[in-house]
């Protein structure tokens, strides 16, 4: 794996997550055919494609349980920023869906066509409109990866996400400036101004909105640290989930009896 790699800087290292995940490659596809089944399987619950905004990738698709949603989930994915979309994720609708809640899951414009800001507020307004889809019901939001940190964007105090309950962001980016020194910089163009506005981890967390992190135990230091650093700051617990890493610490979300679905939707609806 990533041990004999030539690496252009640290940072590019330790944030390398597939370089040090045995059979990394494999995972994609099979995210994609379970993402796929779960869609055909849902059937008329599954309505897809859903407008939040004007452009090519603000859409969402949202997934229905039977009978009344007791809440609202919305998960975001992760990706660095740069990489994937709503479609890969869906089967981790499974779990909220089989306790009655009902799961939103938006795609968003990424880097470099979009700055990080403009996602922050490409989610805050998938969150509205799903919440307009879904309404009367608790939120939760949760991502993975870059996508925690949209989820955890969503808690900060400056935003306000009707309903808003809870956030579980997993495997967060909660603090943005060691990126400035990746590769991923020549497309996110990062700078201090932005580190400082768009990092969780320095931003106060709205009054009444919980906060719940996740991290696998086998996640690379650098996520270690930085779920630390969130919860630390937002002084909110944190899980450490034994023997996961990047790519399957969200599996729990499929299953409705999870850890991760309970530290979700536990106490809600």
């Amino acid at each position: 794996m990533g041990k004999g790699q030539e690496w252009r800087s640290e940072a590019d290292r330790a944030y390398a997550n597939g370089a040090f995940i045995a059979g990394a490659e494999g995972y994609p596809p099979r995210w994609e055919a379970a993402a796929a089944g779960f869609r055909a399987a849902m059937g008329a619950r599954a309505r897809l494609g859903l407008a939040y905004g004007p452009g090519a990738r603000q859409r969402f698709d949202l997934f229905l349980p039977e009978g009344e949603a007791r809440g609202l989930l919305v998960f975001v994915h992760g990706g660095y920023w740069l990489a994937f979309g709503r479609e890969t994720w869906s089967h981790l609708a499974g779990g909220a869906v089989a306790r009655g809640w009902a799961c939103a899951m938006p795609s968003y414009t990424l880097a470099p066509e979009a700055r990080i800001a403009g996602m922050t507020a490409e989610i805050a307004r998938a969150c509205l409109v799903a919440a307009e889809a879904v309404p009367g019901v608790p939120v939760v939001v949760a991502g993975h990866s870059a996508g925690g940190h949209l989820a955890a964007r969503m808690a900060c105090a400056d935003q306000a996400v009707p309903g808003l309950r809870r956030v579980v962001p997993i495997s967060p980016l909660s603090e943005l400036a060691p990126l400035m020194a990746t590769e991923m910089q020549d497309k996110l163009r990062l700078d201090a101004a932005e580190c400082a506005a768009e990092s969780p981890a320095r931003l106060a967390r709205a009054a009444g909105v919980e906060a719940h992190v996740w991290v696998g135990g086998q996640e690379r230091p650098a996520f270690l640290w930085q779920a630390r650093l969130l919860a630390e700051e937002w002084e909110c617990p944190w899980t450490v989930d034994p023997g996961r890493h990047h790519f399957d610490v969200v599996e729990g979300l499929a299953e409705p009896g999870s850890g991760l679905v309970e530290a979700c939707l536990g106490g809600l609806g």
